[in-house]
């Protein structure tokens, strides 16, 4: 399975197994190939197995990325709440299944999201999100992915991630869009 654009590791790098999670060490000069390029992340083979490579290892594959961590959104005064609630769900679009191109909202892999004040400028974010898979070892890392674009919105000082089970997902929670990308009407 060597789908997607060559390269060869210019240096050792940390990778999270596809799908079951675990953190490895890919080392340099090993040929990975890039199946997936989204929402900050790269989903690579390497010999046959999928992993999931961080945005801020992108030189390793001789890829640019993003310079550090997302920077924090800053906003030109208060934010109403419902302005933060779209920036919130632009921000979880921006999320992605390493092994689908298609983002975690339309997915439909939100379950809730609900944000509370807690001064006249900041909010805690509350998220249940679910997995396509019960067993799906990608799980924490998402969650981390889920915070970590949350916590870079000016506004929210406090993210939490809970990941559910209960309704299972199924394929009838995508929008129409994520099927019609997927061939699946």
């Amino acid at each position: 399975m060597n789908g997607g654009e060559a390269k060869v590791l210019s240096r050792d790098v940390e990778a999270a197994v596809v799908p079951v999670g675990t953190k490895v060490t890919l080392r340099q000069g090993e040929q990975a190939y890039i199946t997936q390029s989204l929402g900050g992340a790269f989903t690579v083979i390497v010999n046959g197995n999928m992993f999931r490579i961080a945005d801020k290892d992108a030189d390793a594959l001789g890829m640019e990325g993003a310079a550090g961590p997302a920077p924090r959104t800053t906003l030109a005064g208060p934010v109403t709440q419902e302005e933060l609630e779209r920036q919130v769900w632009e921000a979880l679009k921006t999320c992605y299944d390493p092994e689908i191109p298609v983002n975690i909202v339309d997915l439909g892999l939100i379950y809730d999201c609900h944000l509370t004040r807690l001064s006249d400028e900041t909010f805690k974010a509350d998220v249940k999100m679910t997995l396509t898979a019960p067993g799906c070892g990608m799980g924490p890392v998402l969650a981390q992915d889920v915070q970590n674009k949350l916590l870079s919105l000016e506004p929210i000082d406090e993210a939490n991630v809970e990941l559910v089970w209960d309704p299972p997902w199924n394929q009838g929670m995508m929008t129409e869009a994520a099927k019609l990308q997927l061939g699946l009407v």
